[in-house]
């Protein structure tokens, strides 16, 4: 498939928005209506749903508010493709997108070129910069959605389809383990302002840290069989109480996707690397894993005091047209999200964004966890040091990892 230019290191906002549409639609183009319809689980959403979702996003913020004499596509469409928008009214529930056999894929993918159509009226426009560039930060987030969510599908399907060939790549090896000293001290965290970030990554303000350590690679799979062999999931003592709960209700017994030695990527099911980053497991089994290992998760403000000489851009990303694979091999980001043991809490002095745009992130902060870097399908220039990812503990269905960190 061709690969599409990272949207994020485009200067120019009409290509950027270009950029990420057509990315949007390259991913998912070797789905059927069938592989685009399916809903595995209530926290995954169709292809479709995502496809649609995010031509909603650009007609309901900008489109029907800023461009004179705009009809909406289809007025029940909104109902159908509302995410979470309560200033936005009612809407289906999020457990049920998975009936939508109709609209039809084609249908979706002719209101998307229709809202690209209308959109080009408005990304000329300086007053709309802010909110264009928080519509295509917002579709960026769900294209790795898309990936994650069709990824679990397409495991959830006893035949374990594959949505693209298995690449020819040469074994990584793991790197030995090092770690990045800090001297620890009063630090600024936070987004300084210059160029766009989420509401959620301000405002700046200043944290003291202790003198600590954070390792320069990330668990591998190698590692992560180790602690199974030892017992890891069956040692009580390693576990938070409410991870351990969940472990005995759920029986969990390794990461998601691993079957014996294989595991499901998005070429089916392939013999699993011991080299590469261990991926898909929850908060409570990279706190359990830290505690085995001897160490720590890292806090958020630790992490983003490492991040200030580390290249966001950098690393196994997202390029577009190619099964995300985590690879390892170094580097802070890229492979994998990186769980942190902070809560995810709003920084002093935050207030959400007026409007219905608002409860893009502020709402959510409660009951969530602190995840940084990037994945392997993360958009490439989509993250940032400041940016914070949250998942609920028991989830992992996301590429989510662990880096170590220790006290000194």
């Amino acid at each position: 498939m061709q690969r599409s230019m990272a949207p994020a290191a485009t200067a120019d906002l009409p290509a950027q928005f270009t950029a990420t549409r057509r990315m949007t639609a390259e991913l998912a183009a070797p789905l059927s209506d069938a592989d685009a319809t399916v809903q595995s689980m209530p926290d995954a959403s169709p292809a479709k749903w995502h496809l649609a979702h995010t031509a909603w996003f650009f007609e309901t913020f900008l489109l029907r508010d800023h461009l004179p004499g705009y009809r909406l596509f289809r007025d029940d469409w909104p109902f159908l493709f509302n995410s979470y928008y309560e200033a936005e009214g009612q809407r289906i529930a999020r457990d049920s997108r998975g009936v939508l056999s109709r609209p039809s894929l084609a249908e979706v993918l002719d209101w998307r070129a229709h809202v690209d159509a209308a959109m080009e009226q408005l990304l000329d426009d300086p007053a709309l910069a802010p909110l264009i560039r928080l519509g295509i930060a917002h579709e960026q987030q769900h294209q790795e959605l898309l990936l994650t969510d069709i990824k679990h599908a397409f495991f959830s399907n006893p035949a374990g389809p594959a949505m693209w060939s298995a690449p020819s790549q040469a074994p990584a090896e793991t790197p030995g383990q090092g770690w990045w000293r800090h001297p620890g001290g009063t630090v600024p965290v936070g987004h300084s302002g210059e160029g766009f970030s989420f509401d959620n990554e301000g405002p700046r303000h200043r944290v003291l840290l202790e003198l600590f350590a954070l390792a320069d690679r990330l668990v591998t799979n190698g590692e992560w069989a180790q602690f199974i062999a030892d017992g890891g999931y069956r040692t009580p003592s390693l576990w938070l109480a409410d991870g351990w709960d969940w472990v005995c209700r759920q029986g969990i017994v390794a990461p998601l996707y691993w079957r014996g030695d294989e595991q499901f990527t998005h070429t089916g099911w392939q013999q699993r690397n011991a080299h590469r980053p261990a991926t898909h497991v929850s908060y409570w089994e990279a706190d359990a894993f830290a505690t085995w290992a001897g160490h720590r998760l890292p806090t958020e403000f630790e992490w983003e005091a490492i991040a200030v000489d580390h290249a966001s851009d950098a690393g196994n990303q997202l390029d577009g047209g190619a099964p995300p694979l985590p690879q390892g091999g170094g580097g802070l980001f890229g492979d994998c999200w990186q769980f942190t043991r902070s809560a995810y809490l709003p920084y002093p002095r935050f207030r959400p964004e007026a409007g219905a745009v608002g409860e893009y992130n502020g709402k959510f902060m409660a009951g969530q966890w602190v995840l940084k870097g990037a994945s392997c399908a993360t958009p490439r220039g989509h993250s940032r040091g400041t940016y914070r990812n949250f998942f609920h503990p028991h989830q992992r269905w996301q590429f989510t990892g662990v880096r170590l960190a220790c006290d000194l």
